[in-house]
């Protein structure tokens, strides 16, 4: 799985703290409560879900420069390609229950260790310098600009049981939280952020050549 997915899924997991239950607001922006206003600069929904989207275009851009810059992709493919083909030898010779392969495989297991820790660190690199103007992005400068609620969904889109990643209102929102969520299966702003990030973060990718795509 490519890392800025992950990425966009840790943000949304951050974005998602104490989104059913509004918190003092301090300097630490996880206690702020729900992301949105209730009065925003961008008005209705059309122009709402447009400049988020164009947003998370930017952001994801943004990323992939960064990590162009950063990283050395040639090394990074050779790396993950080979212990990509090393996991599927060790793989088959499991199944083929072959004892001598797979001892003769695991004498490498150190060295494969090292390596997904080498990509690992070349990873995380880029996103040590990314991870915090993002998260002052996400807390500060969004919440003004849109309201809480900026789509539509045709169907509920929970499907992690509970209530701490929840991307639509529920008709108990609804009821609970009227001037968060007007109507059931409203979308929430910074879920609209991590759908859109998502959908385009693999374009993006591979226009800026830094998709580990192995295929």
């Amino acid at each position: 799985m490519e890392h800025n997915i992950i990425f966009d899924f840790i943000n949304s997991i951050l974005l998602q703290v104490n989104q059913s239950s509004p918190g003092p607001s301090g300097i630490f922006p996880f206690s702020r409560g729900p992301l949105g206003s209730a009065n925003p600069i961008v008005k209705g929904m059309i122009p709402s879900a447009i400049g988020i989207t164009f947003i998370a275009i930017g952001l994801n851009l943004f990323n992939a420069v960064i990590k162009r810059k950063m990283v050395d992709h040639d090394k990074l493919r050779r790396l993950l390609k080979e212990t990509k083909a090393w996991q599927k030898e060790r793989m088959a010779a499991f199944r083929s229950k072959d004892q001598e392969k797979i001892d003769d495989l695991n004498k490498k297991s150190a060295y494969m260790n090292k390596m997904n820790m080498e990509v690992m660190q070349m990873n995380m690199r880029p996103m040590m310098i990314t991870f915090l103007p993002l998260i002052l992005i996400f807390y500060f400068a969004l919440p003004p600009l849109f309201s809480y609620t900026v789509a539509i969904s045709p169907i509920p889109l929970n499907f992690i049981p509970g209530d701490f990643f929840q991307l639509t209102c529920t008709a108990a929102k609804v009821v609970s939280q009227p001037h968060i969520c007007k109507h059931v299966n409203d979308l929430y702003f910074w879920a609209w952020y991590f759908l859109s990030s998502a959908s385009f973060s693999g374009i993006i990718m591979r226009l800026t050549k830094t998709t580990m795509d192995l295929s």
